[in-house]
């Protein structure tokens, strides 16, 4: 472990179990990438997690299983053909709140991973919002990371993005290298910091 993990305590996690993947898988790519950076906004910067995304599709994800879960109480209850109009219902209310559920994740999430807020300092303004959202397209090696603040007070927000080789951040046994990582997100959050000064 080097100088600055011992003074810092800093990704003492990664560094005492590097995170090791399958390098032929996309997924666990984008996964261990969105991780690492989630890791760095949270442990360098002590930002806070907001967990309002996740929450909205849970919620829906419990009020379509809610409907199923009433469909085969109902037909056990009272078995089928009295059961039709209820199962008729509940499965159609179900496959509404899916569609539902896909409208949400394109258009609400659009790939968002991390939603972080920022304190203020003062504790006068409300917090300011941070939105981390990443691309890996299959059979293709360039991650695309994207990072926005959002300054809640005045509604005006900034972003910037950073495109690389999934091969610049993990070495040929599929572990991913932090000390070349973090440093990449923390150029792309002082990049998205110095453009809301100016």
């Amino acid at each position: 472990m080097g100088k600055e993990d011992s003074d810092n305590g800093k990704y003492k996690t990664i560094e005492e179990k590097p995170v090791k993947i399958d390098k032929w898988d996309t997924a666990a790519l984008k996964n261990a990438l969105d991780d690492g950076a989630k890791k760095v906004m949270l442990e360098t910067y002590g930002f806070t997690e907001s967990h309002a995304l996740t929450d909205g599709r849970l919620l829906i994800c419990t009020i379509a299983v809610g409907f199923a879960m009433f469909a085969l109480i109902w037909d056990y209850l009272r078995p089928f053909p009295e059961s039709r109009p209820v199962l008729i219902m509940c499965v159609l209310s179900y496959f509404f709140l899916m569609g539902v559920l896909t409208l949400y994740m394109t258009y609400k999430e659009k790939g968002i991973f991390l939603v972080a807020l920022e304190k203020d300092k003062a504790k006068v303004d409300p917090d300011n919002r941070w939105e981390l959202a990443s691309t890996l397209r299959k059979y293709d090696d360039q991650y695309t990371l994207s990072m926005t603040y959002t300054d809640t007070a005045s509604k005006k927000t900034r972003s910037s993005q950073i495109t690389k080789s999934v091969a610049s951040f993990f070495d040929e046994n599929g572990v991913l290298c932090m000390d070349l990582y973090q440093p990449e997100v923390k150029m792309l959050k002082n990049n998205v910091s110095v453009s809301k000064k100016e």
